[in-house]
């Protein structure tokens, strides 16, 4: 069944109608719901993954063999001007019946501004999900649901199988492992890590990957929420130590490499490990297929607070329904069926994701050593998960702090201060 894509091409002729709040009216007799009772009915779905548009093509065939009479009309913009093209989408009467939504702080000004329709008690398995997962899908406020969660990124060190024979290396179990296997890289002309420093974005969460097990992970969550903790703390400070000590074992000029960049000193084999999420994976296995990838949990470092290694992780993605679509009893049917093991287990097999649905198996290899690394011991990403509600957002203050001190331009303590600094200008502890 034929479906309309937004390319480049079509997104540049119909970009300025989007952005200026001017898009067509709905067409006549369309009022809300009215279009549920008709024999056939079109669904808008809207994403930023334009990468994946023909995978959920064809994930959507599936479920229009399922259900004749139901056509689904997949939509993908850029990632860089999703946010405002789907503001403006839903405060218009063209915007989709479906949009894909942020998780958690990024969620919260579209249900807000009334943009999205609340599911609780109408679709099935959400108390299925694990609670963390949902946590992204709920209103700050009202503690009500307004989405089907998409997927879990785990966040973990990958590796280049073969550069770790070639070199006699296996995987460390321990800090001390985990240093000589650097230097031994370091020493053999193997750039250890990449990391695309130049992009802050990706800063927090190698912070996170190298750091979380040294301030505690969840109990560490646990301390800050309520206020008898804060990124001023001296074991957090000490985890961001971590990420200055590990500048040696990255590309000299690292504030200058790009996140792209630094992809294809990975699938290249330029550099022998990768910080990264989950949603790598898929990137990989397009990039270089043949390539022998593993991943791991970074091993413990002295003092740290953690009593094993962690893989920090969050929920990506969600699944909502335009409060002013017409076409409500359909959406949600479509959004009930987001919430079964039938549509989790196609996120993983066809998208390389991990499904928000609990029961889905995982064939691909990487995916599978990754999910179970993170089943051993789990971890929030602390400053996405609970620091992205207000300005400025947690991981952007951080990101910031950790350029400048791969830059020399500061050390751990002042990045600390800066972050708390930041965060306190919105955030209250809930004692």
């Amino acid at each position: 069944m034929r479906r309309k894509l937004l390319t480049l091409a079509a997104f540049a002729a119909g970009s300025a109608m989007l952005l200026s709040g001017c898009a067509p009216s709905a067409p006549a007799g369309t009022g809300a719901d009215s279009s549920d009772s008709a024999d056939d009915v079109t669904l808008k779905v809207w994403s930023w993954r334009t990468e994946d548009i023909e995978k959920y093509n064809s994930i959507f065939d599936v479920y229009e063999k399922e259900n004749p009479g139901v056509t689904v009309e997949f939509e993908a913009f850029q990632n860089t001007e999703y946010n405002q093209i789907l503001t403006t989408g839903l405060a218009g009467s063209d915007g989709p019946d479906i949009p894909m939504v942020r998780a958690y702080g990024q969620l919260q000004p579209n249900i807000v501004a009334g943009q999205l329709e609340p599911i609780d008690g109408k679709v099935d398995g959400l108390d299925e999900i694990a609670p963390s997962v949902i946590a992204g899908a709920v209103g700050k406020e009202d503690g009500k649901t307004y989405a089907v969660p998409l997927a879990t990124q785990t966040l973990q060190m990958f590796y280049n199988k073969d550069i770790f024979k070639e070199n006699d290396l296996e995987v460390p179990t321990t800090w001390k492992e985990f240093v000589a296997v650097n230097e031994t890289l370091l020493a053999n002309d193997v750039t250890p890590i990449a990391l695309g420093a130049k992009d802050d974005w990706i800063l927090p969460i190698f912070a996170d990957i190298i750091g979380s097990g040294r301030y505690g992970g969840s109990e560490f969550e646990k301390k800050v929420l309520d206020g008898s903790a804060t990124f001023e703390d001296p074991d957090y400070v000490a985890s961001l130590q971590l990420v200055e000590d590990m500048k040696k074992y990255m590309t000299p000029d690292v504030v200058g490499v790009s996140y792209t960049d630094s992809q294809i000193q990975f699938t290249s084999g330029q550099a022998a490990q990768f910080p990264g999420g989950s949603f790598e994976i898929a990137t990989f296995s397009t990039q270089a297929p043949d390539m022998n990838i593993g991943s791991y949990q970074v091993p413990l470092p002295p003092k740290a607070v953690a009593e094993a290694p962690v893989t920090p992780a969050y929920a990506d993605g969600n699944f909502a329904i335009n409060s002013k679509s017409p076409n409500k009893e359909a959406a949600f049917k479509l959004l009930n069926w987001f919430a079964t093991p039938e549509f989790g287990q196609l996120v993983a097999d066809d998208l390389n994701q991990f499904s928000a649905v609990p029961g889905v198996e995982y064939s691909d290899k990487v995916m599978a050593e990754a999910w179970d690394n993170y089943e051993k011991s789990k971890a929030p990403y602390l400053l996405l998960v609970n620091f992205r509600y207000g300005e400025p957002l947690g991981t952007a203050v951080l990101g910031q702090q950790v350029q400048k001190m791969l830059l020399g331009e500061q050390d751990a303590a002042g990045a600390a201060s800066t972050l708390q600094t930041g965060i306190s200008q919105w955030f209250t502890p809930t004692k």
